[in-house]
């Protein structure tokens, strides 16, 4: 089995990593892009090569599959033993050990010396306290103080707590990361887009328990007549074309709501599995629709981690939530590639992408009700979700109004569902002004000259050139210079300031803005200039007038400066 280069770059990193430092590396892949046969090669040659022992720990039996399954693939002579209730084994004594950590836990003693200890979806490991994880590490520890802990994980932050590597954690540090966004560029993940759903639900009133909505006072706010139809209808109308459609739902009763609905109103079959559907009923429920003879599959808090069914080309999230790893496993099932899918469609009924941000970019908080500005837009003729810095939906080119300028400024970043995205539009200029810029808190940085552009009645967009620095800041810096100036370029911010203001610049009548989500401010990227003016009048070219002052220009960001 050839690995993805992406793939081969961890493998590599986890190597240095534990070459080079004494603490633990983890491994960040997104969900679908194949942490298996990171894992199954850390393996192979750690058995092979280094003759060692390595138990791997997973949560669920579908990942303890998986990673047998690869393992046959890239490490056929690996003696490998599975050790899990829920799949009948308790194997003892193989070189790899394949592990749930419900049943393992208490039996690290039992299973001897190990050199490594591979986590996978390693967000799980409890940042403090005991736990099953944390008591089976302590455990492996005591039998062997010299053993390594790999982790790879999606999502690598938790809810309350943050990111999951910190100098006092199990993990230490990330040693590689991929993005959603890069791999569905390079190909190898599913394009993404989304929609709102038209119904609207406040969640206001639902109380926060240890970090999450309360889940009663969630099913009773969703599991209402009107929106569950809303939302059924809206679910068969936008999956027409689509092969398969699974649906979060906020509660068992919630869930057999959807179905039923589904099934009266619309004359179609939704499959439903939970935490009580019996095993036996679940695997059937899931061959089904991995089969595709069920294109419907609504769950309850079961299909987040390790449920692998490619063909998923529609998520409906019809819950709300405060967690934004559980946000990302759920769209994450439509990550994966399949023949003939285009793209996965993202139906999202609970305000988790306004809440949570861009899936390649979650914004993680600590506080309880995720405070501060929503990290999205909602078009409100299409329902798309979109960076809320676009003027015109990329979707279906609605035009916003045009934004108050105080109130840009004192807004956070926002997102799409994916980072990333950009837009542009092109502004006449009404007015151009320079001025001297200080970095606040900063007196030993470099001058900059702020150019202000006025577009509109009283919009303004800002530009940043570079004449006290070095290297390629102040060669692009002339280059703008020459491109409007016929006087030599300045040899500092302030005498450039002074040239600008005494008319020594070609006056901008147009202007180009780019904005990419992800990115909090705009920047100006392109111009339509007028006729450069001739050489000013005097001696060195510098009428007499007042020197541009110099100093902090309140009310600018620092964090608008892109240096």
């Amino acid at each position: 089995m050839q690995l993805r280069p992406y793939q081969s770059e961890a493998v590599a990193a986890v190597y240095e990593h534990l070459r080079t430092r004494d603490d633990n590396p983890c491994v960040v892949i997104p969900t679908g892009g194949g942490k298996t046969p990171v894992i199954a090669t850390i393996c192979r040659d750690a058995v092979g090569p280094w003759n060692g022992r390595v138990v791997i720990l997973a949560h669920v039996k579908e990942l303890l599959e998986q990673a047998a399954d690869k393992l046959r693939h890239i490490a056929p002579d690996v003696p490998v033993g599975i050790y899990s209730a829920g799949l009948k084994r308790k194997d003892l004594g193989y070189a790899v050990t394949i592990a749930g950590i419900q049943s393992i836990y208490q039996r690290a003693c039992d299973l001897g010396p190990v050199d490594l200890l591979i986590v996978d979806e390693a967000h799980l490991i409890p940042p403090d306290g005991e736990g099953m994880y944390r008591q089976f590490i302590a455990d492996a520890k005591v039998v062997n103080p010299l053993v390594r802990v790999i982790g790879l994980t999606a999502t690598p932050f938790r809810m309350k707590s943050g990111p999951i590597c910190e100098p006092g954690n199990i993990l230490n540090h990330v040693c590689f990361e991929v993005g959603v966004r890069e791999l569905i560029v390079q190909g190898f993940l599913s394009p993404l887009r989304t929609k709102a759903g038209s119904q609207k639900v406040s969640t206001d009133d639902l109380h926060v328990r240890a970090g999450e909505f309360v889940a009663s006072e969630v099913e009773d706010l969703m599991d209402k007549d009107a929106l569950v139809e809303g939302a059924c209808g809206e679910i068969i109308e936008h999956t027409k074309d689509r092969s398969a459609t699974l649906i979060f739902s906020s509660g068992i009763r919630h869930g057999q709501h959807i179905v039923e609905v589904l099934k009266s109103k619309h004359g179609v079959e939704c499959g439903f599995v939970s935490g009580d559907t019996p095993a036996g009923v679940r695997s059937g429920i899931l061959d089904r629709f991995r089969s595709g003879s069920l294109k419907y599959l609504c769950n309850v808090n079961v299909l987040t981690t390790g449920f692998d069914a490619p063909h998923i080309d529609c998520v409906a999230l019809v819950r709300p939530t405060m967690s934004p790893g559980l946000y990302y496993q759920m769209v994450g099932r439509g990550f994966r590639l399949h023949p003939g899918k285009a793209d996965c469609l993202v139906l999202d009924f609970g305000g988790n992408v306004l809440r949570h941000g861009p899936v390649d970019a979650i914004r993680v908080t600590t506080d309880d009700r995720g405070e501060g500005d929503a990290p999205a837009k909602e078009c409100p003729q299409c329902h798309a979700l979109i960076a809320a810095g676009y003027q015109t939906c990329p979707q279906c080119g609605h035009q916003f109004p045009e934004p108050n300028r105080q109130k840009h400024e004192a807004q956070a970043s926002t997102e799409g569902i994916l980072s990333g995205q950009t837009t542009r539009e092109e502004h006449h200029v009404s007015e151009t002004t320079y001025h001297v810029h200080m970095k606040r808190n900063d007196p030993a940085a470099p001058l900059t000259m702020r150019v202000e552009y006025r577009v509109g009645f009283n919009h303004y967009f800002r530009e940043w050139v570079c004449f006290d620095h070095t290297g390629y800041a102040r060669t692009k810096a002339e280059a703008w210079w020459r491109a409007r100036s016929v006087e030599p370029v300045p040899g500092g911010t302030e005498e450039a300031v002074e040239l600008a203001r005494a008319g020594a610049l070609a006056p901008a009548l147009h202007i180009t803005v780019e904005k990419k989500a992800g990115e909090q401010f705009e920047r100006v990227v392109a111009h339509r200039l007028g006729d450069k003016p001739p050489r000013l009048e005097g001696d060195e070219g510098l009428p007499e007038h007042v020197p541009a002052p110099v100093g902090t220009t309140y009310g600018i960001p620092d964090d608008e400066i892109p240096f």
